[in-house]
This record gives structure tokens, sequence and C-alpha cells, in this order.
């Protein structure tokens, strides 16, 4: 089944005759097809995308399930908009108000013709709420590709090295390993940094005895991956030991609390639990995890302010973190997918502390 026709099926739920997908994360779900410029249209009985002369070669041969259009100078891309409104006598056409400006709104307000914009972004993040096996299969091969420059950058890594250098050097090895870009600007913050949970990377040179925190990930077939790993230079204190511990717990905690039908709220609270247990808890601010997809940040997660049960397919970072302001702080990421009795982590990158000689 296209995407096309999953989304028809879902016109009726929502009260559409049609959506149409503008933005480019929303496109490349609905079309699987990469692309900065083009708009789709799903009706209950055809789907349409439209592109100008750049993509429209490509598009003919990649896109499965909708009849391409193109745009040109003469004819606009509203101007068919405004024909398929027509042939299919669209009324209430679906839009994504998550992702327009303004701008766009008010354009497709005095040119479209059909009666109502509807903000129907929900349907979109529904359906990519839930994972085929193509989409994981290629978070698998983004993940091993974010896993081998982490044991590269391991090598790397010494006193007098800087934060930039490390973030540098993650990103040159992603691209080397067959990542397409960057899931996001790599956080790697060291010592006194790593108290700063999206700290940036600095001039700061690595130190004896320093925790540093690398968060990073890479796209491989328009998906995302996402990872966090502390590692100690030189030596790890007792308290740095079992702060990292104490997070490493929380993380296995939350793990086994994830499956499908358990909301997002009950899994934040029991990796929590384990921290506040141990004394930290008010030192971890940020939720469990977040949905992981074609965006490095989308549809619902772990996260103390979702009670909505997850659903089977569901994708999921899991990383919990404790920082203390002007010390240190550790953070340990995974992606797991939710699955009826329990969940699967995605990483094959160790865990245990490593200490860095």
């Amino acid at each position: 089944m296209s995407r096309f026709h999953k989304i028809a099926e879902k016109l009726d739920a929502y009260g559409l005759d049609a959506m149409m997908v503008t933005s480019a994360p929303n496109r490349h779900y609905a079309a699987q097809f990469p692309s900065s410029a083009g708009v789709a249209i799903v009706t209950k009985e055809k789907s349409y995308f439209i592109t100008d002369s750049r993509y429209i070669e490509a598009a003919g041969k990649r896109i499965i399930g909708a009849e391409i259009r193109q745009n040109t100078n003469q004819v606009s891309a509203t101007d068919i908009a405004n024909e398929i409104i027509k042939a299919h006598n669209i009324k209430k056409l679906g839009f994504e108000e998550d992702y327009a400006t303004v701008a766009e709104y008010n354009r497709w307000k005095e040119k479209l013709t059909c009666q109502e914009l509807v903000p129907a972004t929900k349907l979109l993040m529904e359906l990519r709420g839930v994972k085929e096996p193509e989409e994981i299969d290629s978070m698998i091969k983004a993940q091993r590709i974010a896993e081998k420059a982490l044991t590269e950058v391991l090598d790397f890594i010494k006193p007098g090295v800087t934060e930039k250098e490390i973030s540098a050097f993650l990103q040159y090895r992603m691209l080397c390993n067959g990542a397409e870009k960057m899931s996001f600007e790599p956080i790697v913050v060291s010592g006194v940094n790593s108290s700063m949970p999206h700290g940036v990377p600095s001039d700061k040179k690595v130190e004896e005895g320093d925790f540093i925190t690398m968060d990073f990930g890479c796209v491989y077939g328009g998906y995302c991956s996402d990872m966090t790993r502390t590692v100690a230079v030189g030596y790890a204190t007792e308290e740095m030991e079992k702060v990292y511990y104490t997070v490493l717990a929380a993380q296995k905690a939350g793990i086994a609390a994830a499956k499908a039908g358990v909301t997002g709220k009950s899994i934040h609270e029991t990796a929590a639990k384990v921290i506040a247990d141990a004394g930290y808890g008010a030192y971890f601010g940020h939720g469990f995890g977040h949905g992981v997809g074609v965006e490095i940040h989308e549809g619902a997660g772990a996260a103390p302010s979702n009670d909505k049960p997850l659903p089977a397919g569901a994708v999921i970072s899991a990383e919990p973190g404790i920082y203390i302001p002007g010390r240190f702080g550790v953070r340990i990421e995974d992606v797991i997918v939710l699955g009826e009795d329990g969940c699967t982590d995605i990483m094959e990158a160790p865990r245990e502390l490593i200490v860095l000689k």
C-alpha cells in the first residue's frame, strides 16, 4: 500500500475531501521522494504530485501511486491545484498548520478555490508515528553509520583536542561512512560544559578528568539516527561513576517499561524515579525521550506531558540525564522501537562507562 493510499483512507476520519502536503518532511514521507519543492494533493479517488522541471523526471521514475504534474512559469502549482479541486469537487482541503507560514496560509486562502482550509497536520503525524519495516531499516542503517563514527572518534579524543574538533570529526566520519547529512548539529560538551544538555561545541580543550557528552546522528534514506554517549578522559571520580551508572539504571528502567499501549508519561516517570531515588531528581529536567523518524523530533514521545498510549511501531529515543550546574553532566541515549510485548533497542554501541586512557 502506498503512503498516498494510507493518507486517503484517513480523510473521512478527519472530515476532509483531500489533503495537501507541502512541507519537506511530510512530502518525503508521503511520496518517498526527496525534493526541495513540490506539492502532493491526496483525494479519496486519486493522488497527485506537482513539481517543477528540476524534479519532474526523477519524480516520474521514483513516485508510485500518484499522477505527476509539472508546474511552469505559465501554469503555476496553484493553477494545477485548482484544476484538481474542481475535478474532485473538493470543499474541505486539509493543510499542515504546524509547518505552514502565515504568508503561505494567506496565499492559499486567497488563491485556492476550495471552500475551507482545514488544519490537519495531526493526520500525517498519526501515520508517521507508526513506522513501516522499511522505515525502521533505514533508521538502523543510519544508526550503524553513527555508531561507527563513535568508534572512530574514541581514538581521536585526547587532552588538548577541542569540542569543535570532536564535532567536526564526528560529522566528517559519518559522511565518509555513508550519511546523507546530519540529523542535527552535534552536541559535544566537556568538563563543566557537559552540565548544559544542549550546549554548543566550543573552543574549550579536553582535559584529564573531563566527562565528554556527545549527542549526534545522521540521515540515511531520509531517516534520522540519534545517539548520545558520555565518556571520561583519563579517569572518572567515584562521584562521576555514581552519576553515570544512575543515568544508565534510569535508562534501563525506562526501556524495560516501554511497550505499545503504555503512556509516554508512564515511561518517563519510571526512569525519573530511579534518578530521584538516587538523590539527583533536581538535575533531570527534560523528558525521557522523543519521537524519531524523518525528523529528529517528531510526534509523541516519552515525555511527562504525554498521557496518551504509544502505538506499536512507534520509534522513540531513550535519553535520561543528570546535569549538575558548573560541574558535569551525563546523558546516555539509545533509540527503541515499541512492540506489543516490549521494545527493541536498535543500538549496538556499548553503554558501560568508557574511560579513555
